[in-house]
């Protein structure tokens, strides 16, 4: 995949002079003040916005309408024109096709959405844009009839020209949704179909800008450290004339103080796109986020073309450093200690797609766990980031690159597979509770032996790098020993250990039944990757029933899996920490082997902490005392042995010094050897109370 690496960089303006009296001055001076006080109390009253802002996002969330279409006939028989098709029924978006969890279900069927709705006006030299937050799995939209494009990739939004639309007239929009899984695809999770999250207008100018990031960075020179942020996007020229378009950042901070930067593009011709970054360095004194004091910074990002702001993108960011020193993962230069639960976006009878309620639950439930991280197989919900952000809670994002070698053959597979993570990339990367980019879960093991899914792995970790310069990326991986170290691995900061000793059997030759076996394969990955942060990112073990401790599927052996893993991670002071899988139960597809014997197939992945349907597990307890009982932070290794080399040094100049003074004094006997001599033969006694006299001597 190309990547376009134009950058622009910021311009300062120089002011003239000419001759005005003192008296034009004052006047001057005069009108400007009472220009930026009219200003300011305008920006301060709420609800009122500028003349010239563009309005802001318009929710399609009501009024839908949804019918299936299992034999695939709706587009033969014209549905997507809105007007025909049969079976409608009222939806409110977000919504799933079907809600159930049959395994005569799974492989997915077509199902069709429809919303009449009177479009919204808007000012001259603005369009609209129809924005999908997320399509499971494949989209097709029409809009009065006129198809607008297609969307394949199930977990991340995206964005359509809504061509044709009617200003204060009655506008259709018509979606087919296919949600047909290939049966190699190794997704165990449920495989919901629906616009599965919101759906809006958005307003679009002459001038588009695309993906505004908004990413905090520290420098510093000896002891003395600065902040600013980083932005970065790509305009493009959605008009038919050339443009010369500006950008500009403005950032407040929690007590007020306003930081601004602006940059101003070269011209673009028609179709044109260019990437555009610049620094905005961060003014008064630095409100950092954390866990303990997640602070945000208000921030907007303004596109004007003709001087117009034809776009406002708003953004909530937190400053914050993260970074992998000494094989160690640190916030604001604290090594973290994870302790958390990994999500799934499932709840029953809706599945995927959440209400605000569900959110909260979700967000409730990790906070009553304990858990200081979280982590899923896919971009979360923007509501769901915006609540962990909120929460302090850190996410361990991941782009959904799931046992996916098969898929990384050909570059055309390579290709697509690098725009998901460049998608899940650009929508994770403002959520300052995001502390790493996972590029993808559990691909091969070897992937030294496998050419196509190292070059991959290595692309991805470059494109992450490219989008995200302030964060550690790294990789998920299955936890197999006596794998040889792959030196793939170098191109990552972090490797994401999922363990399953002592749960699953592993294979012949590469067996993890025994959980005694973790700890050993724990400090041989130390040693193969001492530069990397190591954090467990799955362990668990299913438990439907009661029973002895001794027996899996138990509540007691779930119970004590939890507690041997933690207690193995707290013990191994080089390892960063460890996530459950997962805080609550999800859907999965028949015939799932969760690892139990014998197996219990009934669709749900019972590893979870609390049931499916909302019954709290006694492991959840364990987990709970020991997430409360861990500090976010522990001890530094590096400044232990910072202390002790330092300690060590404070002994060499004394030694040094002990070692001259003694040669010093060796130095002078010798050169008065013959003078000991008379000594010592003077000293010799000669009799009780006799007084010798030693002979007068001059010494050279």
């Amino acid at each position: 995949m190309g990547l376009d690496l134009g950058v622009l960089t910021a311009t300062r303006r120089g002011t003239g002079g000419s001759a005005l009296s003192f008296g034009h001055h004052v006047a001057a001076v005069r009108l400007i003040s009472a220009l930026a006080v009219v200003v300011a109390l305008v920006l301060a009253l709420p609800g009122v916005a500028l003349a010239a802002d563009p309005p802001g996002p318009v929710s399609l969330a009501q009024g839908w309408d949804f019918a299936t279409d299992p034999t695939d006939r709706g587009t033969l028989l014209n549905w997507q024109s809105g007007q025909r098709g049969s079976g409608w029924e009222p939806a409110t978006i977000p919504h799933v096709l079907d809600p159930r969890t049959d395994p005569q279900l799974f492989y997915g069927s077509i199902g069709w959405y429809r919303l009449t709705f009177t479009g919204p006006r808007t000012q001259p030299g603005l369009r609209w844009a129809l924005r999908f937050e997320q399509v499971r799995r494949i989209a097709r939209v029409w809009l009065n009839g006129e198809e607008l494009g297609v969307h394949r990739d199930p977990y991340t939004p995206f964005e359509l020209p809504a061509k044709g639309l009617r200003p204060g007239e009655p506008n259709t929009l018509v979606v087919r949704v296919d949600y047909r899984r290939s049966a190699e695809l190794r997704e165990g999770w449920w495989n919901w179909g629906g616009i599965t999250r919101p759906v809006s207008l958005v307003a679009r100018g002459p001038v588009v800008m695309h993906d505004a990031g908004l990413l905090p960075r520290r420098s510093c020179v000896e002891s003395k450290c600065a902040w600013s942020v980083l932005f970065d996007g790509w305009l493009e020229n959605a008009s038919d004339s050339v443009q010369a378009p500006a950008v500009s950042v403005r950032m407040q901070s929690p007590d007020g103080t306003v930081s601004e930067g602006s940059t101003t593009s070269r011209q673009l011709q028609p179709g044109e796109r260019v990437r555009v970054r610049l620094a905005v360095p961060v003014r008064g004194v630095p409100k950092l986020w954390s866990p303990e004091h997640p602070n945000l910074y208000a921030g907007i990002v303004s596109t004007r073309a003709g001087g117009q702001v034809v776009q406002l993108d708003r953004r909530r960011i937190g400053l914050r450093s993260v970074a992998v020193v000494d094989g160690m993962l640190r916030l604001n230069d604290r090594v973290l200690d994870l302790r958390g639960a990994s999500v799934q976006e499932d709840v029953p009878g809706r599945g995927p797609a959440l209400t605000d309620a569900d959110i909260d639950g979700m967000v409730d439930e990790l906070k009553a766990l304990g858990a200081n991280v979280t982590r899923a197989h896919y971009l979360l919900d923007q509501r769901l980031l915006d609540r962990l952000d909120e929460e302090g809670i850190l996410v361990w994002s991941q782009a959904p690159v799931y046992h996916r070698d098969k898929q990384l053959r050909t570059p055309g597979q390579r290709s697509y597979e690098l725009d998901v993570l460049r998608k899940t990339i650009l929508e994770a990367r403002n959520h300052p509770s995001v502390i790493t980019h996972s590029v993808a879960n559990e691909l091969t093991a070897l992937p030294d032996e496998h050419r196509t899914s190292e070059v991959w792995m290595r692309n991805a970790a470059d494109l992450a790098r490219d989008l995200d310069p302030t964060l550690p990326v790294s990789i998920d991986i299955l936890s197999y020993p006596g794998i040889p170290r792959q030196t793939t691995y170098e191109a990552f900061d972090m490797l994401g250990i999922n363990s399953y000793y002592g749960w699953y059997e592993g294979k012949v030759d590469r067996s993890t039944a025994d959980i005694d076996d973790l700890a050993p394969y724990l400090r041989a990955m130390r040693s193969k990757y001492p530069g990397k942060a190591l954090v467990i990112t799955e362990f668990g073990a299913e438990a439907t029933e009661p029973g002895p401790a001794d027996v899996k599927q138990t509540y007691a052996f779930q119970t004590q899996y939890l507690k041997r893993n933690l207690d193995i991670v707290e013990r191994l002071g080089f390892m960063g920490g460890a996530i459950y899988w997962t805080a609550r139960e999800f859907a999965v597809k028949p015939e799932w082997d969760g690892g139990a014997h014998p197996p219990v197939r009934d669709s749900i992945h019972n590893k979870g902490l609390i049931s499916y349907a909302g019954k709290i597990k006694p492991a959840f307890s364990a987990a709970q005392e020991a997430f409360k009982a861990t500090p976010l932070y522990r001890d530094d290794p590096a400044a232990v042995v910072r202390a002790q080399l330092s300690e060590s040094g404070s002994l060499i100049p004394r030694a040094l010094l002990l070692v001259g003074a003694l040669g010093f004094i060796l130095a002078l006997l010798a050169l008065d050897a013959w003078c000991l001599r008379d000594i010592w033969r003077a000293w010799r006694p000669h009799g009780e109370g006799q007084v010798v006299e030693l002979p007068a001597r001059r010494v050279a």
